[in-house]
């Protein structure tokens, strides 16, 4: 049991429904209602009773939710308090996301900062994972989000996500139809294929991966941007490779669809990277844990589907 658990508890408890609890927290409902089962499972009690017009306490809830707001307000008070004699951070600091990424990161991060410290000014760019590394080793940017990350002497990368990669297409392609299955890298070898160029860090993986099955991949095309990448397939020029998260929002409006690759998967490995330097930095340095804490959070309550996060260290 953790905080986080509690307070999903609390904010659903005193609404009296999963569904305004899940709107009020950010939270996919079916995640909300995971983690309030995992609370009573580990005490072996129930806490809700869900009925017509939402949820009501059980008495054994009603102690738990006095003890969750206590443990609440302690909380509050030790972050007010920890941040009594802290000096406000300053400055500007720029970072560096793959598109998809940006677009569940970037506003997020942006409304923490604000909050948090109002003093520091955020430069946000999108760019391929490739890119995004050039831009940290030449100091471009100060920190940068990519995908599948190669180590590099001087830079840090740490773990943020695993996601699964898939095949996409358009809505009425046959290879992605079936798009409850699997499909096999070995079945994806035939298709005219849409990708970035080399280096780039997904391509790369890509190719490792079909050499290890001793098969080739066709390229039809290298194109070196995700958005015109998916416009392309859209029209039927052809397949790509991205991650889950890449295309939801194509997927749910029926313009492109998607099937997740296995035998053997293929992974989208999210990294925060950094010039090793950053520890010694404090503002780089809280950015970095203000990011990983911010996606792993989305990771653990579905607002980045099919993505495992990793806790921050």
């Amino acid at each position: 049991m953790d905080s986080r658990k509690l307070r999903y508890f609390a904010v659903t408890a005193r609404l009296g429904s999963f569904t305004r609890a899940a709107e009020e927290l950010r939270i996919a409902q079916p995640a909300l209602s995971r983690r309030i089962r995992e609370i009573e499972e580990e005490l072996g009690q129930e806490l809700l009773v869900r009925h017509g017009r939402g949820v009501r306490l059980t008495p054994v809830g009603a102690a738990v939710l006095q003890r969750a707001e206590e443990i609440e307000h302690l909380m509050g008070l030790i972050k007010h308090e920890a941040n009594q004699d802290r000096p406000a951070l300053r400055g500007k600091i720029s970072i560096g996301m793959p598109p998809a990424a940006a677009l569940r990161i970037g506003p997020r991060l942006a409304q923490r900062m604000a909050q948090a410290h109002p003093h520091v000014t955020l430069h946000l760019r999108d760019g391929v994972s490739s890119l995004i590394h050039e831009w940290v080793i030449e100091k471009r940017i100060d920190l940068g989000l990519a995908y599948n990350a190669t180590p590099i002497d001087g830079l840090e990368n740490v773990p943020l996500l695993r996601e699964r990669a898939v095949l996409v297409g358009p809505p009425d392609a046959r290879a992605v139809t079936a798009v409850n299955e699997p499909i096999r890298l070995r079945d994806i070898a035939g298709l005219p294929l849409i990708m970035p160029s080399l280096p780039h860090n997904n391509r790369r993986v890509l190719e490792e991966a079909a050499a290890r099955l001793g098969v080739r991949l066709v390229m039809r095309t290298e194109v070196d941007s995700v958005a015109l990448t998916k416009a392309m397939v859209r029209q039927g020029q052809g397949y790509t490779i991205l991650s889950h998260a890449s295309v939801d929002d194509e997927v749910m409006q029926g313009e492109l669809s998607r099937r997740v690759i296995d035998n053997p998967p293929v992974f989208a490995d999210l990294f925060l990277i950094a010039d090793r330097s950053a520890k010694s930095e404090s503002l780089k340095q809280q950015v970095m844990q203000e990011i990983q804490a911010l996606v792993f959070e989305l990771c653990d309550n579905g607002a980045w589907p099919e993505a495992v996060g990793v806790p921050k260290r």
